[in-house]
């Protein structure tokens, strides 16, 4: 294995364990066998390093958007599947709840996060303009939706309290209209 992805597997682990607090490139270092220098070489800062370490984790835990876009009937029916399906992903995964849900502290709700957030959103989205012809050149406005509604969902809807098919019901409510009027 890599320096870089033994690094982020130590960074992961160390968030699973001590939230983004608990971070400090030393311990990363430590974790991962290298020096500091080699962590600080590679990432730079520790907000790159826990950056990186949550994007590696939401490309391996979003592949399942592939399946999703493969079944898809429409732009709608993808849009919601991808809202529901993250939600459980990053619900089910203690490294990712803690950095979504865990407050100011942490590189998610940085000057950054928003624009890093469109970015990935853009790159998830952008295969399916080849399915659904509506979405040519406009994957960005729909991707910047799917960032500001998905980032609702996970902040205040549960699947304790809102079962994934209410939760469909209601995106498919809410964003149908919006959804239309951005790729018209």
């Amino acid at each position: 294995m890599r320096s870089r992805d033994i690094i982020l597997e130590a960074t992961r682990a160390q968030i699973g364990a001590s939230g983004f607090e608990g971070v400090s490139i030393a311990g990363v270092a430590k974790r991962a066998g290298v020096s500091r220098q080699t962590v600080y070489s590679i990432f730079g800062t520790r907000e790159e390093l826990v950056s990186q370490a949550l994007t590696d984790r939401l490309t391996q835990l979003l592949g399942s958007f592939e399946k999703l876009l493969a079944a898809a009937d429409s732009l709608l029916e993808l849009f919601v599947e991808m809202v529901v399906e993250a939600r459980a992903q990053v619900l089910g995964d203690p490294m990712l709840q803690y950095l979504t849900l865990s407050g100011t502290a942490n590189p998610i709700f940085d000057a950054g996060a928003a624009e890093r957030a469109l970015e990935y959103g853009v790159a998830l989205l952008s295969p399916a303009a080849d399915r659904f012809p509506e979405m040519a050149g406009r994957v960005e406005r729909v991707a910047d939706l799917a960032v500001h509604v998905g980032w609702s969902v996970l902040c205040l809807d549960r699947p304790e309290t809102r079962s994934d098919d209410a939760l469909r019901e209601v995106l498919t409510t809410w964003v149908a209209p919006t959804l239309a009027s951005l790729t018209r």
